[in-house]
């Protein structure tokens, strides 16, 4: 992107090197993300907007989508990789031993829509997971979004399919100001006005998440990992910290272990101050592991 634009490479390489610092990569098992397949982008994403994105795909420069969202030389090629990693991930998780998987990816996805790209998303990787789970037995999938912008794409895929259940918290009012009032017995949306600190979050995912989750007994979770409700990041006004984000995930891990064998996978959203995202994912992926 240009040089100031938020969602850098720089993102991804302070999760990975923080990671490294913390000696948390010794205790994972690193894998790289194939490339998403032509079938599972078209179970979320039109045929026409796949073929428009490919098109518009510039050799070199930027080609802009929206004010926020651009195509760089690698940016297809990038969001590709990033929803194959959670497809990836879900094999992964239902093959087993092992039963939790984070995707360190970039760019985001939960804002794509069937045929639109917006907030910097351009395929809404959690959905092509979701679908995905439920094209391979699953028959009911969680999808947990703690990013500080509301997950429109996810809710706009599935809040007409009672398999998934997907809930949200967010600043609101906020960015992206759409499908924030959708009113559907599987879709959960716990809108936060700025300036909520973690006690008030955890009060509210408490009071939301619990309930639904019982309700749906999802077989697999699925969780929107966005860190830019930290009180440091620059394009949210939420006060949560690197605590209320492990105490997320722990709260998430023990629904997991309750409906769904355990499984639990991951996939890395939000979250633009350098360091507070570092810190925060190394936090995520510590609960997520037990250590």
């Amino acid at each position: 992107m240009s040089p100031r634009h938020p969602e850098s490479p720089a993102r991804l390489a302070a999760v990975l090197d923080h990671f490294d610092e913390t000696g948390l990569a010794a205790d994972l098992d690193l894998r790289t993300a194939p490339l998403a397949t032509r079938a599972d982008l078209a179970r979320i994403h039109q045929d026409a907007y796949l073929d428009h994105l490919q098109r518009l795909s510039p050799a070199a420069g930027l080609v802009a989508l929206d004010a926020d969202t651009a195509l760089s030389p690698g940016s297809l090629r990038a969001a590709q990789l990033a929803a194959g990693a959670a497809t990836a991930a879900v094999d992964a998780v239902l093959a087993g031993p092992d039963h939790r998987a984070f995707c360190a990816v970039r760019p985001p996805g939960h804002h794509a829509e069937e045929g639109t790209a917006m907030g910097f998303c351009l395929l809404n990787g959690i959905a092509v997971a979701a679908a995905h789970a439920l094209a391979s037995d699953i028959e009911r999938v969680a999808i947990l979004d703690f990013d500080v912008h509301h997950g429109n794409g996810t809710v706009a895929a599935f809040m007409d399919d009672p398999r998934v259940l997907a809930c949200s918290s967010f600043q609101f009012p906020h960015f992206p100001y759409r499908l924030q009032a959708v009113a559907r017995p599987n879709i959960v949306n716990t809108p936060l006005p700025a300036g909520t600190t973690g006690a008030a979050f955890r009060k509210a995912v408490e009071r939301d998440w619990l309930p639904a989750l019982e309700s749906h007994r999802p077989n697999l979770v699925l969780v929107s990992a966005g860190f830019d409700a930290h009180r440091d990041d620059p394009l949210g006004d939420l006060l949560l910290t690197e605590a209320d984000f492990a105490w997320t995930t722990e709260l998430i891990v023990a629904a997991a272990e309750q409906y769904a064998d355990g499984r639990v996978v991951s996939v890395l959203e939000g979250g633009y101050d350098l360091g507070a995202l570092a810190r925060s994912a190394v936090a995520h992926v510590q609960a997520l592991h037990g250590s």
